[in-house]
């Protein structure tokens, strides 16, 4: 992403990436080992995102739009149905017969809920939010995103299962999120 991009900008490159790795989940073969590993890095993805999301749009929503406060509670219940599916999908191998439509159904959901932001709420936010309010939270999403990677591990299939480098107390799912949260939970071992 640009250096100046806007927190709508930001958001929206990672709805970018988000889709790609889907796509690149679709592409493997089932069974295939690179498959658990883009799963890792899309629960990952969306946890990092879910939590950008509710650090940087869902006050701006709150504080600069008409019934902003319904609509920051809906993307906050939106992203917790996700991470559900997810943890749902925590410690599934490829082999497993019902990782297809787990991700299926994951996908459907994820992408409608990135469909709904970019045509009906990222449009108010334009219109609703000064740019210089959302250039500034653009910044501030790429700084925290570059301060949780900086602390991480690699995010790129061909990189050893996420689940052995990271620590075993909580699934994969809460790991990231506290990270991402900086609640004190290291990502990496």
């Amino acid at each position: 992403m640009e250096h100046d991009a806007d927190l709508i900008e930001e958001l929206l490159a990672e709805h970018r990436e988000i889709a790609e790795l889907f796509e690149q989940f679709d592409e493997r073969p089932p069974g295939c080992i690179e498959r658990e590993l883009l799963l890792e890095a899309l629960t990952i993805e969306l946890v990092y995102h879910a939590v950008a999301e509710e650090t940087h749009l869902c006050p701006a929503l709150r504080e600069r739009l008409e019934n902003g406060g319904r609509r920051a509670d809906g993307e906050i219940a939106e992203h917790s149905s996700i991470e559900e599916r997810l943890k749902d999908l925590e410690g599934r191998t490829a082999e497993n017969r019902d990782l297809d439509r787990l991700v299926r159904e994951l996908r459907t959901e994820v992408m409608g809920h990135m469909e709904e932001e970019e045509r009906h709420l990222f449009p108010k936010l334009r219109d609703g939010v000064p740019p210089f309010v959302l250039a500034n939270l653009g910044k501030r999403v790429r700084e925290a995103k570059k301060a949780t990677l900086s602390r991480s591990h690699p995010r790129a299939p061909g990189s050893p299962s996420l689940n052995r480098l990271l620590n075993p107390g909580l699934g994969l799912v809460d790991r990231v999120r506290a990270q991402a949260a900086n609640r004190g939970h290291p990502v990496t071992s």
